[in-house]
């Protein structure tokens, strides 16, 4: 047996587990400096918050809203919202009349007529709010008539700013 290469052969083995370790110890590191990092961002940099809005049927519940109504019938449903913010929200809800040449999107409505404005109304973080009932009436016949609630947050200074957009399809008979 060469006692030589096997001493050798040890200390070539000793030195590769030494750069091992290192080489771990310095990835350990990094890895508890990088979570490190990504904790102290999502701290100082929380998720944006937002609200919800819906509208309920006459029983207040989501969906079943009515398809048809007669002239001069009110048409009643609630409207609902909800702030998860993080901060105080002020708000009203517009409700608006469309026609076949309304146009509703995620940045409103045009084209529409305003029937009317709830009241402001303010919310804490995580409170909801529901509308007493809401109540629209047509005056003529007509088919895919819609009725709009449109959610407008109140600001200080440039203006409200337009929120949200809900609405469903209704037919006006005689």
């Amino acid at each position: 047996m060469n006692t030589y290469n096997d001493n050798r052969e040890a200390e070539v083995v000793l030195k590769n587990n030494l750069a091992l370790d290192k080489l771990l110890k310095v990835l350990l590191i990094i890895g508890i400096i990088v979570v490190s990092g990504i904790i102290i961002y999502f701290v100082f940099n929380p998720a944006p918050g937002y609200t919800s809005f819906g509208l309920l049927n006459s029983n207040k519940q989501a969906g079943n809203y009515p398809k048809t109504a007669s002239v001069g019938e009110n048409v009643t449903f609630y409207a609902i919202v909800g702030n998860f913010l993080g901060r105080d929200f002020r708000f009203y809800v517009e409700v608006l009349i469309g026609d076949n040449d309304t146009i509703r999107s995620e940045t409103g409505s045009r084209n529409a007529t305003s029937a009317y404005n709830t009241s402001i109304f303010s919310l804490h973080h995580t409170e909801t709010w529901m509308s007493d009932s809401l109540q629209v009436s047509f005056s003529q016949v007509g088919t895919n008539y819609s009725i709009i609630a449109e959610l407008w947050e109140v600001t200080t200074g440039s203006g409200n700013e337009f929120k949200n957009i809900m609405w469903f399809i209704i037919n006006i008979t005689t």
